[in-house]
């Protein structure tokens, strides 16, 4: 296994390890300060691939791609004495006399590469963190020969350039301040918008709504009492809402370098002692290609929490210093101590509000494998009380009109899938569940692709009766809040943020009377109401008038398959809870007959006998929950979080990973946007490079399931 192991890795590149330096005395110089000894920030840790030289020391304007990790074996992250001997520590390459390399061995007999520990630029040994007495220099000229292609990133690891002290200012030292209001200053580069994208010129093609009754003709004899009108929404690429005269072509030219709404990020990470090896190898590579594809304009700050919490770094623009600078903050963590999510969260809510100045855009990113071990909540199933872990500044039930959402992230077998829902559900944002720790970067990959591609905000649906005699029954919005006004008049959909080319589909059901005369029936319009990002201003677009037409006699007409299309997404998710009550309460077998019936029912509609695509993912998507309910400890590790995070991906309508949702060959992709898929394109780049590392893949994922 060992063997076959280092083959895969020196193929896929994954040996590519690489030691961002940190100064030799940081308490004296400025540098980061770093926690107390239980809570300690470590000096090792796995960096982005290759292309590193292209952001030091000049900014790159294309993202660069990172490594779609495979699971390294635990021998890999066990820091035992007889692996460090045969192992280089800081590249994770063997070491064996007489191969071309030199080998230094430290006075904690710790051995490591010669060129290694010459580019470590730190006198604490990164395997046992004693303080070394002596530490080699190699020159600035000299360049070890020798070494195979493999060692090209710790070329780059030996041109980036030893931290400044004027460089590190912004980190924070010893006790944190009461306020967090020492956010940098946006002070943004000017964004150029031309003349011709004026709010008229716009309002046209920022939101496009179109709407589609049930059925077009209806006899003028009959009266409903939940006839359904579909409004459908979809955003405009954010090139075409700049130039609506550009073609499909070179909007997909331009994309990359439209204006967006700039972000202000909050990543909340554990770094509990269950993230100790390979996960937090991982997480610090996913979080580095997080940062690699922020923008000199977006600001993020990272808080990170085991048994405390606290902030690595304030809200910093992520310029090339920034860059940097969260680099080294994020590489230098270590895992230890129990799991304090509420702790995490407060901190994380704190930097939003009490930031001094805000980016148009705002979000949430929470990450963990565990439980909250500090608080009791989630413990015990009998009484849990997720809402108290949620800060009141990102809360739903608070006073503000459209919150911050939290998009949360679970991984592994162990994480409370329950809480982790809850928390994205009360702030409005998504719950991914991460089956492997291996899919954690392009999870994250498919969140900041939606991110960073806002175009539309505070968005409100106005949804008004055109007839005196209709009136509202219903309105289908999933986890949207939505309200129907006392007369049945008028209803409203509180949507907020919408991504560029993002789609929406509510159901208004609506009370229509019968016809005496009229040949012809007036039901409803509808009117968006939505900040653009870029220009601050409000906008309005509103559709025409929905009619339908009422002959005195009509034969039988198929219901619209756009409409039954929607009716069957929210027929799934209403099975989806009704399963997962029953699942809780100890009924799986209920469970998968409610799932089972579900199938059934969708399998005799119009979108069935079309083979239509939603109605082919959702059918799929109703058998995996099933074949995760086929035993109570099947369900426990996987069953619950695959079942959420589905509820959660259709009840906002946006995309989440599910299991291997990411993975090309899923058929759970209803909802990613093109903004989503160019940054998992982005994120899988460097394993699709060459067809041998396909074909490697594919082997290593084809291996069954665990179950």
């Amino acid at each position: 296994m060992g063997s076959k192991w280092r083959k895969v890795k020196l193929s896929l590149g994954l040996n590519l390890c690489a030691y961002l330096p940190r100064t030799t005395d940081g308490d004296d110089d400025g540098d980061y300060h770093p926690l107390p000894s239980s809570e300690r920030l470590s000096d090792a840790a796995l960096l982005p691939p290759s292309n590193w030289e292209n952001m030091v020391p000049s900014r790159t304007t294309t993202p660069l791609p990172s490594s779609h990790c495979l699971r390294l074996p635990k021998s890999l992250s066990k820091s035992s004495s007889k692996s460090s001997k045969q192992t280089c520590s800081i590249c994770l390459m063997k070491m064996k006399q007489g191969d071309g390399h030199a080998i230094f061995t430290a006075e904690c007999s710790h051995s490591f590469h010669f060129h290694c520990v010459a580019s470590h630029n730190n006198q604490v040994c990164p395997v046992c963190r004693s303080k070394w007495k002596e530490i080699p220099i190699r020159s600035p000229g000299l360049d070890p020969g020798g070494r195979s292609r493999n060692d090209a990133l710790m070329d780059v690891a030996h041109r980036l350039p030893v931290p400044q002290r004027n460089l590190n200012q912004w980190h924070i030292r010893g006790p944190e301040p009461g306020v967090f209001n020492d956010d940098e200053s946006l002070d943004h580069l000017p964004v150029i918008v031309e003349s011709n994208n004026t709010l008229d010129n716009t309002s046209d093609t920022t939101i496009k709504i179109e709407t589609y009754p049930e059925v077009s003709t209806a006899p003028r004899s009959h009266s409903y009492d939940d006839f359904t009108i579909l409004v459908h929404l979809k955003a405009a690429a954010m090139a075409a809402i700049r130039n609506p005269s550009l073609s499909g072509d070179q909007v997909s030219l331009l994309q990359s370098r439209s204006p967006r709404a700039p972000v202000d990020l909050v990543t909340v990470l554990d770094i509990s002692g269950s993230m100790s090896g390979t996960k937090l190898a991982l997480l610090k590579r996913a979080m580095g290609f997080l940062i690699q594809n922020l923008g000199c304009n977006d600001r993020l700050s990272v808080i990170a929490f085991s048994s405390n919490a606290r902030r690595l770094f304030p809200l910093r623009r992520m310029s090339d210093i920034g860059q940097q600078q969260a680099l080294r903050a994020v590489n230098s963590v270590i895992a230890n101590g129990g799991t304090n999510i509420a702790e995490g969260l407060r901190k994380g809510g704190k930097v939003m509000e009490d930031r001094t100045e805000k980016n148009p855009v705002s979000s949430v990113i929470l990450l963990s494998d565990g439980r909250d071990t500090i608080n009791g909540v989630g413990m015990n199933s009998s009484y849990p009380n997720y809402e108290s872990l949620i800060p009141l500044s990102i809360r739903s039930g608070s006073n503000r009109e459209f919150q911050i959402p939290v998009h949360t992230f679970g991984f592994g077998t162990d994480h409370d899938a329950s809480l982790m829902h809850s928390i994205s559900e009360i702030s409005g944002g998504t719950f991914s569940f991460i089956e492997t720790e291996t899919m954690i970067q392009d999870a994250l990959a498919q969140c900041i692709g939606g991110l960073l591609s806002v175009v539309v905000q505070e968005l409100q649906v106005c949804v008004e009766c055109m007839n005196p005699k209709l009136c509202l029954s219903s309105l289908k919005a999933g986890s949207y809040r939505s309200h129907v006004s006392a007369d049945g008049k008028t209803g409203l959909i509180d949507v907020g943020d919408l991504y560029a080319d993002e789609e929406r589909d509510f159901l208004v059901s609506v009370k229509v009377p019968a016809e005496s005369s009229q040949y012809e029936t007036s039901l409803l319009k509808v009117k968006c109401v939505y900040r653009d990002p870029l220009t601050k201003e409000m906008t309005s677009t509103e559709s025409g008038v929905v009619r339908i037409q009422r002959p005195k006699i009509a034969g039988q007409e198929e219901v619209s398959i756009e409409v039954d299309r929607q009716r069957n997404r929210f027929r799934a998710a209403d099975a989806m809870v009704e399963a997962r009550t029953a699942a809780e309460q100890g009924d799986l077998a209920g469970a998968v007959s409610i799932l089972e019936n579900c199938q059934r029912v969708l399998s005799e509609t119009v979108s069935a006998k079309s083979r239509d695509r939603l109605w082919v993912a959702l059918d799929a998507e109703l058998k995996e929950m099933e074949e995760r309910m086929v035993s109570r400890h099947v369900y426990e590790v996987s069953g619950r979080a695959y079942i959420l995070s589905g509820l959660s991906s259709h009840s906002w309508q946006r995309a989440t990973a599910r299991g291997d949702s990411t993975d090309g060959s899923s058929l759970v992709q209803a909802y990613q946007t093109p903004s989503m898929v160019e940054m998992l394109t982005q994120s899988q780049a460097f394993l699709l490079s060459s067809p041998s590392r396909q074909g490697l893949l594919q082997s290593l994922w084809s291996q069954p399931k665990p179950r």
